[in-house]
């Protein structure tokens, strides 16, 4: 949730790193390598990517697959890990759903009360108060600079509890939304909050919140899609295709050119000192691909654009999209349903 200074977000974007070869004595614990026969397994590509990982100062999880083809990759994909400001996509969803049954308006307002602000990651701690902002303005600023002040005001406008209630609905079973940011607890914490903090997940669960978000899929199993979803889904891609930081998963990606209408990929960060998180789709011209990376524990806990987490990260990213799209992106693909039809493979565990 902490973050670095805006000034930090555009260092190094451009630099092209060409991974080299991992080092032959690299030892690859067998625990980060799906024991699975699924034949949707790209195994070529998962030993690659457990190469690199294991020379990494910390702990890699990782879950991607390519959703056309339903080709997957794992890395002690199941493993529950701190999520840090990714949990914010979880009450990104539920904000979807609420708008998409009525409950709430992307114009109502909400009012930020004097000594609400809190540190770490955003902005709206150093304005004036009371501020009044507008939902879709507070879910906007959550996203793009993962501002941790316009969170706690989704939290208090949605509910702990009912975050974790669509969490449940969509049958997660290890992500956990815990409490407000930088503020006491208002009810009874879990036994393992203090070790997962803000929240918790796996990178196969967080997968699955981003691949619904990206596929538009908000209705319930056995509903049927209503006119508006897609709507309400373009208004969300937009604030993850503009999120601010883009030194992990994009880094080695983004070569836009002016014909494309916008990034190809969304995305949501999540940090600490000792934990790096990405989870982005990227609109490869091969296929859409879901990537879910989360690094703990790690050495480097600098807040530099070259810290070694991130750099990681971003290595694997490319490692993943250049073997399955090695065309590049296509920025004109990111819209809702991402170009996939009803029946097309799903790397979710629905």
């Amino acid at each position: 949730m902490k973050k670095c200074l805006l000034g930090c977000l555009f260092l190094s974007v451009a630099t092209v790193f060409v991974p080299g070869a991992a080092s032959a004595s690299a030892q690859i614990p067998v625990s980060a390598l799906a024991t699975t026969k699924d034949q949707s397994v790209d195994s070529q590509l998962q030993q690659r990517l457990a190469q690199l990982a294991a020379n990494h100062k910390g702990k890699v999880s990782l879950y991607a697959t390519q959703l056309n083809t339903g080709k997957t990759v794992s890395l002690d994909a199941d493993e529950p890990v701190q999520t840090a400001s990714v949990i914010k996509l979880a009450i990104l969803f539920e904000a979807m759903e609420q708008v998409r049954a009525g409950k709430a308006k992307w114009d109502e307002k909400l009012t930020l009360a004097k000594g609400e602000g809190v540190s770490g990651s955003g902005v709206l701690a150093f304005f004036d108060t009371p501020l009044t902002l507008t939902l879709k303005d507070v879910l906007t600023m959550m996203v793009i600079v993962s501002d941790n002040t316009a969170t706690n005001l989704a939290i208090d406008r949605f509910g702990v509890g009912t975050v974790n209630a669509r969490i449940a609905w969509m049958g997660l079973k290890d992500t956990h939304l815990y409490k407000k940011i930088g503020k006491p607890a208002t009810e009874p914490m879990p036994a393992d909050q203090p070790k997962f903090g803000l929240g918790k997940t796996t990178a196969h669960e967080m997968e699955t919140v981003m691949e619904r978000i990206g596929r538009c899929e908000l209705a319930g199993p056995g509903e049927a899609p209503e006119p508006g979803d897609a709507a309400i889904c373009q208004t969300a891609l937009t604030m993850l295709r503009n999120q601010f930081y883009r030194n992990t998963i994009p880094r080695y990606l983004e070569q836009l050119d002016s014909t494309e209408t916008g990034s190809g990929i969304a995305s949501k960060t999540g940090s600490l000192n000792a934990v790096r998180n990405d989870v982005a789709i990227v609109a490869g011209k091969s296929g859409p691909i879901v990537i879910s990376i989360f690094t703990h524990d790690n050495q480097d806990r600098s807040w530099t654009a070259d810290n070694e987490a991130e750099m990681m990260i971003a290595r694997l990213a490319k490692e993943i999209v250049e073997a399955w799209s090695p065309e590049g992106l296509d920025g004109k693909t990111l819209v809702p349903g991402l170009g996939l039809g009803a029946g097309s493979p799903s790397g979710t565990s629905k």
